[in-house]
């Protein structure tokens, strides 16, 4: 009876854990700015296609879901329950399976929701059973979901990003995360010189001991044939969650090759779906052009061209040490 009394309240617990993480996450999803998980992978995996099945934020299938698991812990329904509970919890498996091995990628409010999900359907197919209804307990569920986002809310509060100096460019200061040096880098994938920058950038951020990640900005010059396929490309595997490895494949890769049809293939190799990937070319040219326009209109004209924390690094000159200096000075 104990152990029965026990999975009845672990089911109940994981299922309002759950619906707290979820109701933090699509806030997140849907707000102007993060407000619970505004770090690296929280980002990522909100970029990524698998964030909108079927044009749906995730985080609204996880409300759903639980929303269903609270409802039948106080109903009479037991083989409804654990069809529920067995296709939830094959869900959430494979939404932490996707982090690991498709996204590469973890958020936070997703590693809460989902391992809720599958402590949910344990305690349900271990014995857990459904609680008598009464006008009260279904009440008590409001402040014990509003203490868990409360409390989500301190656990993930992160500091705000760094100030940066009067007249830096609004796209740079929009790519800023909290406790992260964000290196803005406006590229033209075939442009010599940036290829060149991307190497010592690489190895800067290896040498530099801190954390950094590089946020990039198209600018595909006229005069590079292969400039406009290649952003376009980028933008689509970045929306895939894949921009990191694509950006490595487009700078390696011979220029010649960089066609429609090569930056496609490029893709692919990279972990991108393909048939994703030629949907999400008509929202690529419009990130292409509205980057160009921004960078050149902030007085971007020649390329590479960085933003390290406040300073702006113009061509491939400056060494790998110089770059991790910088890098350095822009953690403090």
């Amino acid at each position: 009876m104990r152990r029965t009394a026990g999975l009845t309240f672990v089911a109940l617990a994981a299922a309002v854990i759950g619906l707290g993480a979820s109701i933090a996450s699509l806030y997140d999803f849907l707000g102007p700015a993060p407000a619970f998980c505004a770090e690296g992978g929280c980002a990522t995996v909100r970029a990524s296609a698998w964030a909108h099945p079927l044009g749906i934020p995730m985080p609204v299938l996880g409300i759903a879901f639980f929303l269903v698991a609270l409802a039948l812990g106080f109903i009479e329904a037991p083989r409804a329950r654990k069809v529920i509970v067995v296709v939830g919890g094959a869900w959430a498996v494979l939404l932490i399976s996707l982090q690991a091995f498709v996204i590469g990628a973890w958020c936070k409010l997703c590693m809460i929701a989902d391992p809720a999900a599958i402590v949910y359907a344990a305690a349900v197919l271990a014995g857990a059973r459904t609680v008598r209804f009464t006008w009260w307990r279904p009440v008590a569920i409001a402040p014990a979901l509003a203490t868990v986002v409360g409390i989500l809310a301190l656990w993930s509060h992160a500091p705000p990003p760094p100030s940066l100096p009067a007249g830096t460019p609004p796209f740079v200061l929009r790519a800023q995360q909290p406790g992260t040096v964000t290196i803005v880098e406006v590229v033209d994938f075939e442009c010599p010189y940036c290829r060149m920058m991307q190497a010592k950038v690489t190895e800067a951020i290896a040498k530099a001991g801190v954390s950094a990640r590089v946020d990039r900005r198209m600018m595909p010059l006229p005069r590079h044939a292969h400039a406009m396929p290649a952003a376009l490309a980028y933008c689509c595997a970045d929306r895939q969650g894949k921009g990191a490895a694509m950006a490595e494949a487009l700078f390696t890769a011979p220029e010649a090759s960089l066609t429609p049809d090569g930056c496609e293939e490029l893709a692919v190799k990279a972990g991108c779906d393909r048939e994703q990937y030629r949907r999400d070319l008509p929202l690529a040219v419009g990130r292409v052009a509205s980057e160009s326009i921004e960078a050149r209109a902030s007085g971007v004209k020649s390329l590479p061209t960085l933003f390290i924390g406040g300073e702006q690094v113009v061509g491939a000159a400056m060494s790998t040490d110089e770059l991790v200096a910088a890098i350095k000075r822009a953690s403090i």
